[in-house]
């Protein structure tokens, strides 16, 4: 089985008839063939994976499953469980891989928000590792020297964008709380990868096409994306032996070889570029820590939906939309009907309106995170819903809390570049774990083999607005606002699902819709991760190109939306979990659910 172009991709969305509520309602229409480049070396079961994904069909398993963006990283992950590890263990396996073959979503120097079920315990525990803002940033970190904020692409194509990465710390903390397996071995499978070559994928190589000019930027980043002075090709081999120097040293030596010595320095080196330099330090590698937060959970429909509070947005806004269509009896109604549809976006829109104004890292600034999930409130803002057209404007609400009036609003969107892994084992742990470099190749500095990110550019540019102070401002050691939505869904204590997607500002309304076409509409999961997308987080509604979504341009502008047809290229990876498991990978990428 070869995998598809994103044209043959657009092609696989599954078509969902009006009224379908039932999974045995939806229909999975005829597939485009169209195939190009191999994922060679990879199993019989996962190529078995493709064809299911490609026809519209869950993967079903028993005692174990992985979904990841990769083929080749749910096959590390796959053995790391096949011989008994735990979730946590295939995680870093996953992990490895994800940031060599899919370099320009995730890696070694970004970070990630781990959300994690224990079947021992039935603890539901979240874990931070965001990128933190170096100790010597200030308010004007990214202005210019006339007070103005810099130009977003050039802020984020420099040093400046540079955040110290948590991703290596992540991995350690999570195998030595959860892991059994032997550390060094997790990262053989990215070792031999990188020191024997892998074919670079269609995604990633129109990745590296669509991003020539700024990888070309910086010499060492051009040498290895663009050898020779050309974009790397689907299907040639490419080798990265400093990658499998640097994962060598961890795996040896733990996260600690990363933070300080060669690579830190090295890492630091590369962020002092001549242009726009930024201000990382050894000192702000070597105090780096992982966080454990309290999980954001919502009773939704008698499900807990659980998922990570500040610094990351994902787990109150989504738990937002919940809570504000519960309200509303969306089994009965049509997933293609505008009326839906309305709900559904002017819900998003009034949940990015206190995203703006109220969420930030809550070590910096009071973040409102239960005023924000009542359900009295959310019962009020549904009011507003209860029109027959789309609301004329949002604003914040006044959830309860003391500090209601501080903050002025910060609409800064995420780019769209991040990877999501969902992993169920044989113990029944559960693991949702989102991880990114922000951008597409993130800063585009490549040092040590792998890219360093651009997430400081999720802060406000500016600190302050019309006199009040912004709680998404740049602070030292400040970890910026996320929309990644890692969740773990549960019913009567039990996990029943695992999602999260990439996607930018738009992850929240990608695990929005698919929660609520597993719960609402009885979809499997790969139908529900496969169901074209509408999103709505800042006024326009997004309708994805290329499905029946756009039958809704017209409906919805009726209703009084501007709309927009474009590309909505989310990455969802679900693991649903009852008798069996049942996995689902988003056909708009390359992964696969895989499980024995």
């Amino acid at each position: 089985m070869k995998h598809l172009t994103s044209t043959a991709i657009l092609a696989l969305i599954l078509a969902v008839p009006a009224g379908a509520q039932q999974t045995s309602d939806i229909v999975v229409p005829e597939q485009d063939t169209q195939v190009t480049t191999d994922f060679p070396g990879i199993s019989d079961a996962a190529r078995a994976a493709l064809d299911a994904k490609r026809e519209g069909r869950p993967v079903e398993a028993e005692d174990w499953m992985v979904a990841a963006a990769n083929p080749l990283a749910v096959e590390a992950g796959a053995r790391v469980l096949r011989e008994g590890g735990t979730a946590a263990d295939a995680m870093v396996a996953v992990q490895a891989v994800l940031g060599l073959v899919e370099p320009q979503s995730s890696g070694l120097g970004g970070g990630a928000f781990l959300v994690w079920y224990d079947a021992a315990t039935g603890a539901v525990t979240t874990l931070d590792a965001r990128e933190t803002a170096p100790l010597d940033a200030g308010p004007r970190y990214f202005l210019d020297e006339s007070g103005e904020p810099l130009d977003f692409r050039t802020a984020v194509v420099s040093g400046r964008s540079v955040g110290t990465p948590g991703t290596p710390r992540l991995l350690e903390e999570a195998h030595r709380r959860w892991g059994r397996s032997n550390w060094g071995g997790l990262f053989s499978d990215a070792i031999a990868l990188a020191e024997e070559g892998f074919i670079v994928s269609d995604r990633m190589a129109e990745s590296v096409a669509g991003a020539a000019d700024s990888l070309a930027a910086f010499p060492a980043t051009a040498e290895y994306f663009l050898p020779g002075g050309d974009a790397v090709t689907a299907g040639a081999t490419l080798v990265n032996p400093d990658c499998a120097d640097t994962l060598r040293q961890i795996a040896a030596q733990g996260a600690g070889a990363f933070y300080t010595g060669e690579i830190a320095a090295d890492i630091v080196a590369a962020t002092r570029t001549e242009d726009l330099p930024g201000l990382l330090s050894m000192t702000d590698l070597a105090r780096y820590r992982v966080i454990e937060r309290p999980a954001v959970c919502y009773d939704y429909r008698g499900h807990d939906v659980c998922g990570m509070g500040p610094p990351s947005s994902g787990a109150v806004a989504v738990s937002q939309i919940l809570g504000m269509l519960e309200h509303f009896d969306l089994g009965a109604m049509d997933p293609q009907g505008a009326e839906t549809r309305r709900l559904m976006g002017d819900a998003t829109r009034l949940a990015f309106a206190d995203r703006g104004r109220y969420l930030a890292d809550s070590d910096f600034v009071p973040v409102p995170v239960q005023g924000l999930i009542d359900r009295d409130y959310l019962a009020g803002r549904a009011e507003l819903l209860r029109g027959n057209d789309a609301l004329p404007e949002v604003a914040p609400g006044e959830p309860a809390w003391d500090h209601a009036l501080l903050w002025a609003d910060d609409l800064r969107e995420e780019r769209p570049a991040t990877s999501h892994i969902s992993i169920v084992d044989a113990d029944g742990n559960v693991l949702s774990m989102t991880t990114t470099i922000e951008s597409g190749f993130g800063s585009r500095l490549f040092v040590r083999g792998f890219l360093l990110n651009n997430e400081l550019t999720d802060f406000s540019f500016r600190s302050h607005a019309n006199g009040w102070p912004i709680a998404n401002r740049v602070e030292p050691s400040k970890r910026p606002r996320s929309s990644m939505s890692p969740t773990i869904v549960l019913r009567d204590g039990a996990p029943v699902l695992s999602i999260g997607s990439p996607g930018g500002a738009t992850i929240i309304g990608y695990t929005a819709q698919a929660i609520i076409a597993h719960l609402d509409w009885g979809m499997d999961v790969q139908q529900a991760v496969s169901m074209p997308h509408l999103v709505n987080s800042f006024g326009t509604y997004q309708i994805e190109a290329g499905t029946w979504a756009e039958d809704l341009v017209t409906p919805l502008g009726e209703l009084g939306f501007q709309t927009n047809v474009t590309a909505l290229t989310s990455g969802l990876q679900a693991i649903a979990l009852g008798e069996g498991l049942s996995g689902g990978a988003d056909p708009r990428r390359e992964g696969i659910a895989l499980g024995e």
